[in-house]
């Protein structure tokens, strides 16, 4: 069976204590209070900088070893330079995250919806060039790069195809490496608090899941995150979908509630 890496994008969020985290929690408790329900998670903050060393060691040091971080590329690399000569800083990126070690996950690389498949010879260019030292993952806004020939591309530089559930794109898993990646991530800015789900995505979920158990034997590993705005809160909806994939779950030592409106 594949190892499931499955956690929330992000995990700072003042909105999960007292329904995620235990009332009282400081901001530094969040990260290994969040490991004791969840094995990965999604960065979302290496988007909008290269972090620094010492941030990157204390996610090491609060995380548990058999714990995975999927951190995503800089905006920089992806939106403000459309990967064009981008070679430097993305090494510069790679080498800050030298200090989590095994812990690190698959590198995210997300296009803008304004990113089309016009941009394919330099797509193709970018990934003759990534280096072999990390695995990673690529996620399209744009429904232009749904095609045979996307698929191959990424095939045979050994990238992963990330497979998000987003407005006007397809929900379809296209098998490129050996691990797959999903990302559920719902319209930026539905709900204005993250206190718990809006939404019973319960049906989705099982769909999701469905889909999913054809690879089980295929792929050596599955990561999948959860965004607040998919349902309104991303940890309830993690743990929601874990509890249908029969997946082991911890229950955390707090208020939680599986509430709904």
């Amino acid at each position: 069976m594949s190892p499931w890496n499955i956690g929330t994008i992000g995990f700072s969020y003042k909105d999960w204590v007292g329904e995620f985290y235990p009332a009282g929690i400081s901001q530094r408790e969040y990260l290994p209070y969040y490991c004791k329900v969840f094995n990965s998670v999604e960065l979302d903050t290496t988007f909008h900088s290269i972090p620094q060393p010492s941030t990157v060691q204390s996610w090491s040091a609060n995380t548990p070893d058999n714990f995975t971080f999927c951190l995503k590329t800089p905006r920089i690399i992806t939106h403000d330079l459309g990967l064009k000569g981008v070679e430097g800083l993305l090494d510069d990126f790679l080498n800050s995250l030298a200090p989590l070690r095994e812990k690190s996950g698959p590198i995210l690389i997300q296009l803008p919806p304004s990113y089309t498949q016009e941009n394919y010879p330099v797509l193709a260019s970018f990934l003759e060039n990534l280096p072999p030292s990390h695995r990673f993952a690529i996620e399209f806004r744009h429904s232009s790069w749904y095609n045979e020939k996307t698929l191959q591309l990424l095939a045979h530089h050994r990238v992963c195809w990330v497979t998000i559930d987003y407005p006007k794109l397809p929900k379809q898993i296209n098998l490129t490496t050996d691990f797959v990646y999903f990302r559920w991530i719902g319209v930026n800015g539905m709900y204005q608090r993250h206190t718990h789900e809006r939404v019973d995505r319960s049906i989705e979920l099982k769909s999701w899941i469905k889909a999913i158990h054809p690879y089980l034997q295929q792929v050596t590993a599955i990561y999948g995150y959860f965004n607040n705005d998919y349902a309104g809160f991303a940890a309830g909806t993690c743990r929601r979908f874990m509890s249908l994939a029969g997946l082991a779950t911890n229950e955390p030592d707090v208020p939680y509630q599986e509430r709904l409106f």
